[in-house]
């Protein structure tokens, strides 16, 4: 079947709001009613639905990364959890395009609100300031004492029952910067180097260039900002993004490290295929499966790299038991390929770039309108679609959209009554159909008179 590439489109970034404010102002209840965690945490699939502090959230037609912070607290009696919520709050401020600030009406103005309306005052970022537990407009006079810290505007809302929530967000929307495409997209495959601390990120950068650009060094955290660096090969380009190393949690730094993330996200968001690192010595960890889940959830391109697999010769049992872990514990991806490499030794690091290569051609394809349909339909004859009340739901035709991932959008009868296994049943088909099997793909369920139906895969 007829198969098109297309490599120039490029990819959004999300502009990224963090929920600021005193402890128990209600900013975990704000967060889940913005970014409706009820409905958000159906999808067992790890990631930032699965994590309540982190979500990506579209509002209205607009899409960005809500962060959620722990409470800000004075000084006073300084003890490792204040130093850790106020530690965790900076960085989400430092990190975030808009900050949303978060008082309490009930309790009144409080001399905290101050701390913290200074810290972000310190910070020069846009501020929208709310006042939370306001639960009707004859409760909004309590807002006004707020004005004495200094605002010019603020919404009086009540984040537990919905009251004021749209006006807010009516202002926070505007208050975004747009999602752009990267501007330097176009100047080769942008690659976001993906893992915990001391994997061997930077070791593995520097091996690909062949020169010590990147700074090593075994003491985790060393990488401290994003490092971009753009090479050619076999004429092809490249642009690789080293980032932060995304920290283990322990029980004192839980909440700290999930912050640490923050940039890594933002370096998902910039890439179109995204290379995480897996020590082998370790194996797979939670936090491994966490950052695919990131991966996974934006849609990007990914290649899986089991790093210091030179540990591993003649372990045979260790190599059964990371394989199995692997296969099991990333499951939901099954699309990204995986490579066993060393980083240190140079050996097998040949193969990354091609498979990066093959990855992002496969991202890019568009297929044709015509051998899409043929394809479903042969896919429709061999397995029909469920029943759906006294007939049975028809898939009359679909189209291809966008690229990066190829995205297709079905036009059914009854949208909602297609399973999730059979559109992995058709998903398959059409992966096979194009050799699509190195990409995520999407589809989207729609009736003919406008309404959709979608899932992530």
């Amino acid at each position: 079947m007829a198969v098109e590439q297309n490599d120039g489109i490029g990819t959004t970034a999300s502009p990224m709001v963090a929920i600021v404010g005193r402890p128990n102002v209600g900013k975990s209840t704000l967060f889940n009613r913005i970014c409706r965690t009820r409905q958000a945490l159906v999808d067992d699939t790890p990631g930032i639905t699965r994590d309540r502090m982190i979500s990506h959230v579209t509002w209205a037609g607009s899409s960005f990364c809500l962060v959620d912070t722990g409470g800000i607290e004075e000084g006073e009696g300084e003890t490792p959890i204040k130093m850790g919520a106020r530690q965790q709050a900076q960085i989400a401020v430092d990190e975030a395009d808009v900050v949303l600030f978060l008082a309490d009406g009930k309790e009144g103005l409080h001399s905290g609100d101050a701390t913290v309306v200074d810290l972000l005052r310190r910070s020069d970022k846009p501020v929208l300031f709310a006042v939370n537990k306001i639960d009707g407009p004859e409760q909004e006079d309590a807002a006004y004492e707020f004005y004495g810290l200094g605002v010019e505007n603020l919404f009086p809302i009540s984040a537990a029952h919905g009251y004021g929530i749209r006006d807010m967000m009516d202002a926070l929307l505007e208050m975004l910067p747009r999602e752009t495409v990267d501007e330097e997209m176009g100047k080769g495959i942008r690659v976001a180097v993906i893992g915990r601390p001391n994997v061997g990120k930077s070791s593995l950068v520097n091996r690909i260039l062949g020169s010590e650009r990147v700074l090593v060094s075994d003491m985790p955290g060393t990488t401290r900002d994003v490092i971009d660096v753009s090479f050619t090969l076999s004429d092809k380009s490249y642009v690789l993004i080293d980032t932060p190393g995304i920290r283990r949690r322990s029980k004192t730094r839980e909440k700290i490290e999930k912050f640490s993330v923050l940039k890594a996200l933002k370096s998902i968001d910039r890439c179109q295929v995204a290379v995480l690192l897996v020590d082998a010595a370790e194996g797979i960890t939670s936090q491994d499966v966490r950052i695919a889940g990131y991966i996974h959830e934006r849609r990007r391109g990914a290649v899986v790299v089991i790093n210091k697999w030179d540990l591993m010769e003649g372990e045979l049992k260790k190599i059964k038991q990371i394989s199995d872990s692997l296969s099991h514990s990333l499951k939901f991806m099954p699309y990204a390929p995986r490579l066993r490499l060393s980083a240190l030794t140079g050996k097998r690091v040949s193969r990354l770039l091609p498979t990066i290569s093959d990855v992002f051609s496969q991202y890019s394809t568009r297929v044709t309108t015509a051998g899409l349909n043929e394809t479903l339909a042969e896919a429709v004859s061999r397995h029909e679609p469920p029943m759906y009340g006294r007939g049975r739901v028809k898939i009359f035709y679909g189209t291809q959209v966008a690229i990066q991932p190829p995205t297709f959008i079905l036009f059914a009868n009854h949208p909602g009554a297609i399973h999730f296994s059979y559109e992995r049943y058709l998903t398959n088909r059409i992966r096979e159909a194009f050799s699509l099997n190195l990409t995520p793909l999407r589809l989207v369920f729609r009736r003919r008179s406008g309404r959709t139906r979608q899932r992530k895969r």
